[in-house]
């Protein structure tokens, strides 16, 4: 039996140890190649575009020979205004990449040894970096399944069995249950949405997913007004679970994935937020067959690609 790519020393390309041993000067060089990969790390203003400037060393900056601008390799990016060191930074990334199923933000406090607000923003920025890579706004090909699955909501039943009300009931929900509707392509990518009911997720299918493109989805009523498009293979999960290769068990490992960064790590998710760790659950099923060393500059550099956080920025002064 062939060994499982996890389990290979191929999948494993970077270590905290190398990351350490390294230091800040070699973690600060790889930010730079990240932000100006076209220059070999050399830098470029981000005002003019010009490709000359002076580094004023003592404060790892630089400034534009052209229009004088100062500027560092983090001005303008995800980290802009950061304070962590690039080697903690780098670290940090290490850390979430390796972690298939999500991290907890004490454990990455801990880790790093920083506070837990520091953890808790740093990993909402890296996760808006990396739905740029999940939120392509390409349409989906091929054959596509389609599921849906709530999650938050969760009613505390009463202590005394007399109290307790039926939580099924609408009147009874606290109104915080989310459903995340996911498409994905077979042997493709995973594209999911976040809304209030699964039904939403055939006006999602009409606008992602190509024409020409065959789906699969289950047995719920509201899928049938996608044969009015599409060509729909229907599987009943009440009788069988796969019939003949009509399933729906890609989506199906994407929802097991993130059900478990959900419950298993984080235990709860505002559904403000739900669709950043929906798109991190796709981003790390995508990309289940990378090696870490190469999911780590991918994160760089897409964070070094990524504008100013407008939602991170600022959190705990304007939010806690």
């Amino acid at each position: 039996m062939a060994q499982h790519f996890l389990l290979s020393a191929a999948s494993r390309t970077l270590s905290l140890r190398s990351i350490y041993k390294a230091g800040e000067d070699a973690a600060y060089q790889t930010f730079c190649e990240m932000r100006w990969p076209e220059t070999d790390g050399e830098a470029v203003c981000p005002r003019c575009s010009h490709d000359e400037t002076y580094k004023i060393t003592t404060r790892r900056k630089f400034k534009c020979k052209a229009c004088h601008h100062q500027f560092s390799v983090t001005s303008g990016t995800i980290f802009a205004s950061r304070k962590m060191d690039f080697v903690d930074l780098l670290a940090a990334i290490c850390l979430i990449v390796n972690a298939s199923k999500g991290m907890s933000m004490v454990q990455l406090s801990r880790d790093i040894d920083c506070q837990y607000k520091t953890a808790f923003v740093l990993a909402h920025k890296l996760r808006e970096a990396i739905a740029r890579e999940v939120q392509t706004g390409e349409v989906l090909e091929g054959h596509v399944e389609i599921d849906g699955a709530y999650f938050g909501g969760h009613i505390r039943p009463h202590n005394e069995k007399a109290k307790r009300v039926d939580r099924r009931l609408k009147k009874h929900q606290t109104g915080k249950r989310r459903v995340v509707i996911a498409m994905r392509e077979r042997q493709g990518r995973v594209l999911p949405f976040v809304g209030e009911s699964e039904a939403e997720g055939v006006v999602l299918a009409n606008e992602n997913v190509c024409r020409m493109a065959t789906m699969s989805a289950d047995e719920a009523s509201h899928w049938d007004m996608l044969h009015a498009g599409f060509d729909v293979d229907r599987v009943n999960h009440s009788e069988i679970y796969s019939d003949h290769g009509k399933h729906t068990n890609m989506v199906e490992s994407y929802f097991s994935r993130l059900r478990r960064m959900v419950q298993g790590q984080h235990h709860h998710v505002s559904p403000q937020y739900l669709y950043q760790y929906a798109n991190h659950a796709a981003w790390l099923e995508d990309n289940r067959r990378t090696d870490n060393g190469t999911l780590a500059k991918l994160v760089v550099s897409n964070a070094m690609g990524a504008p100013v956080s407008r939602n991170w920025k600022g959190y705990w002064q304007r939010a806690a």
